[in-house]
């Protein structure tokens, strides 16, 4: 590996890690920078604007992301159990799927990678509700999303089967 390939992968390790743990909006590059001991300005050498390293960190997802949203499920039990799975199998950047770039769809521009991303937890609420879906489906389904997020987030300490058994054990319960 290259020196430039070296620092971006140094860069990518330390920017999945921050996001994970403070969010995208509320890390900047220069936290980026100071964890991998580089200046701003070469952090954004590689990753200019700050969006791209989320692009980056998320596309060896995308497939799977595509695979859980394609898939018709017998039942909602079904879905719920592939997508714990797919929240605990990525969840070093699930934050950036859930909250933080799908939060400011104002940033999104239409047909961006951003704009597809910034979907990805609406398609998941709908497959959650179903048609037509009650105010105590809705609330459980928001209630699911958010113990996926922070229980996958907040466990990065954990082995991956135990957060993904426990999660699943909770998911029952909505």
């Amino acid at each position: 590996m290259n020196t430039a390939d070296d620092t971006r992968s140094r860069i990518l390790a330390a920017a999945r890690e921050l996001f994970a743990e403070r969010g995208y909006a509320a890390t900047s590059l220069a936290d980026i920078a100071a964890v991998v001991g580089l200046t701003k300005t070469a952090v954004a050498y590689h990753f200019h604007p700050k969006d791209r390293l989320a692009v980056e960190l998320l596309s060896p997802v995308a497939d799977d992301m595509l695979a859980l949203l394609g898939t018709r499920y017998a039942a909602r039990a079904d879905f719920v159990e592939a997508l714990v799975g797919f929240a605990v199998r990525y969840r070093s950047v699930i934050r950036l799927f859930m909250e933080d770039l799908a939060a400011d769809d104002s940033m999104a521009e239409p047909g961006s990678e951003r704009e597809k991303i910034a979907t990805f937890r609406d398609e998941i609420y709908a497959k959650l509700v179903g048609d037509d879906p009650t105010p105590e489906t809705r609330l459980k389904s928001w209630a699911l999303l958010g113990a996926l997020q922070w229980g996958a987030v907040k466990t990065m300490d954990l082995p991956e089967e135990q957060v993904r058994q426990t999660l699943l054990e909770a998911a029952k319960a909505f």
